[in-house]
């Protein structure tokens, strides 16, 4: 029997909140993942019109040292949020068990638990404020100018921590719940207030660096304000756990364990992506420019196949709640076949007209020639990542985050070893070749060790 995502918890419970002899049987069907699929995709390709709209708001005041210091200051912000993404990630994969399960006041206890994680994260992070500028710009090492605008930019973007964490929490529970399209409103709520704002005080009002900045404190405030509104009005008093159930000691410490694993997963990653930069800069700007701009393909292929996996990790999580595995089965035989038809067909879109977009991105000759010798290993980076993509999601959503941790680190190494040791030979063919290693190795390891693990979660139980 088809139920919407949702319905798992508008239906009367029963018992203390677990599956209680209620039927929780779902199907799960290509509307079901494209349901997800579709808001999430164009939630996640808003997200750099901000980069866009603050670049051409700073650039227009005409002062390179603003500008550069605007980059170097998201930077350090790109860092510290991306680090931090485990608050979403790991409050969709919770929330949709608990979603699967019918457990509607552990619904409301995971919220509460990752709201409380991400206030906390953030006013830490706004009190290691001058320490977050000290280590960015060692690590950059700018010109003096550019030097004081990031200090300022980072001094009046911080004060956005605490609610851009709690919009980790919020997205990661709306997620959970299967409500794809609430979740792009929410992001629309927060880009579009930060993109209007950081127009008005960065450039309309002539604020520059400190206005953008301000503009994107205002988006994400207004965004939490929004969502903690929508979300906790879903509750009613049945449906709200008590602080002896939030606070429940068990409760915490899986939120901690499978955010600690998400985390280190997400430090390999940027580890990766920084390596990969180091190396190709060591064969001069031209290489290093045409690199960044190939990524940047992969970047946005990268978009559409989030969207996928968001879709993977509530159907998912909902059917290990649930304790259905024809449901499992279905969204992951799904998922990867939609992710892998997505990676074909963005990779051969970049083929085709990828030159174009590189054309458009700059106008050097030198860099444009040599985009052009590498573009088909950025054209096959989004097929080769689509299972990583796909497996992320699947293992997010049955919170089996220390096996996706382990493979990563294992997909990094393989990765450290392939870079090192073919850049000699195949110079930066060689390093786009460790990268497709790396990419296909995080989705093959994980699709390998998936039918042990799904026998594990399956399993019947003794009574």
């Amino acid at each position: 029997m088809q139920r919407a995502p949702d319905e798992a918890i508008d239906r009367p419970e029963t018992g203390s909140g677990a599956a209680g002899g209620t039927d929780r049987r779902f199907d799960v069907t290509h509307r079901d993942v494209w349901a997800i699929t579709l808001p999430m995709t164009f939630a996640f390709l808003t997200t750099p019109l901000l980069g866009l709209t603050d670049t051409a708001v700073v650039g227009r005041i005409g002062d390179a040292a603003a500008l550069g210091g605007l980059a170097v200051g998201s930077l350090i912000f790109d860092f510290a949020f991306s680090v931090c993404n485990f608050l979403r990630s790991g409050t969709t994969g919770l929330t949709a068990q608990a979603v699967g399960a019918g457990n509607r006041r552990e619904i409301h206890a995971v919220f509460v638990r990752a709201a409380l994680l991400a206030v906390g994260l953030g006013l830490a992070l706004l009190a290691l404020e001058p320490l977050a500028v000290r280590l960015g710009l060692l690590a950059v090492a700018p010109g003096p100018g550019v030097t004081a605008t990031v200090e300022t930019y980072v001094f009046v973007r911080m004060f956005s921590a605490p609610f851009a964490l709690l919009n980790y929490a919020i997205l990661g529970h709306v997620l959970g719940r299967g409500r794809g399209s609430l979740g792009l409103a929410l992001q629309l709520v927060v880009n579009g207030t930060n993109i209007c704002l950081s127009i008005l005080f960065g450039l309309v009002l002539g604020w520059g660096v400190a206005g953008v900045a301000l503009g994107t404190v205002c988006g994400e405030a207004a965004g939490a304000l929004v969502g903690l509104v929508v979300v906790l009005r879903g509750f009613d008093g049945s449906e709200r756990a008590s602080r002896r159930e939030i606070f429940e000691r068990a409760g915490f410490v899986r939120m901690i364990a499978v955010n600690r694993d998400i985390m280190i997963r997400s430090l390999c990653l940027l580890t990766a992506f920084t390596l990969f930069t180091r190396i190709g800069a060591s064969f001069g700007a031209t290489m290093l420019a045409a690199n960044g701009i190939l990524m940047n393909l992969f970047m946005i292929g990268s978009f559409f196949l989030d969207g996928m996996a968001t879709a993977a990790e509530q159907l998912i999580g909902r059917a290990i709640g649930a304790n259905w595995r024809p449901a499992f089965d279905r969204a992951t035989r799904l998922t990867i076949a939609w992710g892998l038809g997505l990676g074909v067909l963005t990779g051969g879109v970049f083929l085709a007209g990828g030159n174009a977009v590189v054309a458009f991105l700059t106008t050097d000759a030198g860099v444009r020639t040599t985009a052009a010798d590498y573009l088909v290993w950025a054209a096959l980076t989004p097929l080769a990542g689509a299972l990583a993509f796909i497996m992320d999601g699947v293992y997010i959503g049955a919170t089996w985050s220390h096996t996706m941790r382990d493979m990563m680190i294992l997909s990094l190494a393989l990765f450290v070893a392939s870079a090192y040791g073919l850049t000699p030979i195949l110079g930066n063919h060689g390093l786009w070749i460790a990268m497709e290693l790396f990419l296909g190795t995080r989705g093959l390891s994980l699709l390998a060790v998936l039918p042990k693990r799904r026998r594990q979660a399956f399993a019947p139980t003794v009574p």
